[in-house]
C-alpha cells in the first residue's frame, strides 16, 4: 500500500535514507510517499519494455538509438524527488549521464507501471508534476488489465495519445520509430 507519511515539517532528502530495504520513497509537494518493492508482475512489465525500448533507442540496434534509458533513476525536479519505473533523455539534451546518483534535469520520457498501492498517487501527484517539469511523453502501463496509455505533454497538460492492450503492435511517440508488440510484457 502507497503511504503519505505525515509530518509537521517538510520531507528532506535524508528522511529517504532511513527507510527499509523493502521500501521505495518519494518527496511530493513536501511529503514523504512510500510503497512497497513492486510485485514480480509489475516488476516483469517494466524490465520487458525496458528492454523492447531500450535495445533499439538507448543500444542503437535495431532502432535509431540517440537516448538514455533508464529503470528506476531518482528524479530531483524542484523540490519533488521521484522514482519512476523507466525514464529516458534524448542524447542532445543530455549528452553525458550525471555524475551525481540523482537526476536534476527532466527526461523526456516517463513510465510508470501502476499497481494497486501506486496507481491514484502515479496519476494524481506524479503526472500533473511531471507536466509541470517539462516531461515531454510520460506512458502509463497497467500490468493487471494488461494496458499501456500513452500521453504527451501539451501546455503543461496531458493529453492522451491512446490506449493498447493485450497483444496489440503498437508504434508510439517518442519511440513509433519501432513498433513494439505488447505481449511479452504481460505475466501469464
Amino acid at each position: 500500500m502507497y503511504s503519505r507519511l505525515k509530518t509537521e515539517r517538510l520531507a528532506r532528502y535524508e528522511d529517504l535514507f532511513n527507510l527499509p530495504e523493502n521500501m521505495v520513497g518519494e518527496i511530493i509537494d513536501g511529503q514523504l510517499h512510500t510503497h512497497p518493492r513492486p510485485a514480480p508482475g509489475h516488476v516483469r512489465a517494466s524490465s520487458a519494455l525496458g528492454n523492447k525500448v531500450g535495445s533499439p533507442f538507448d543500444q542503437g540496434a535495431g532502432g535509431p538509438g540517440g537516448w538514455w534509458i533508464l529503470d528506476e533513476p531518482e528524479l530531483h525536479l524542484g523540490a519533488d524527488i521521484f522514482v519512476p519505473d523507466l525514464a529516458g533523455w534524448r542524447r542532445e539534451r543530455m549528452p553525458a549521464l550525471p555524475k551525481t546518483a540523482w537526476f536534476e534535469m527532466a527526461p523526456d520520457w516517463v513510465c510508470e507501471v501502476l499497481s494497486p498501492a501506486t496507481a491514484c498517487p502515479d496519476r494524481a501527484l506524479k503526472l500533473p508534476r511531471y507536466a509541470a517539469a517539462g516531461v515531454a511523453h510520460c506512458w502509463l502501463i497497467d500490468p493487471d488489465i494488461r494496458t499501456l496509455e500513452a500521453y504527451i505533454n501539451q501546455d503543461g497538460h496531458w493529453l492522451l495519445l491512446g490506449t493498447w492492450a493485450g497483444d496489440d503492435q503498437v508504434a508510439i511517440d517518442p519511440f513509433a520509430a519501432v513498433t513494439l508488440d505488447l505481449s511479452g510484457l504481460w505475466v501469464d
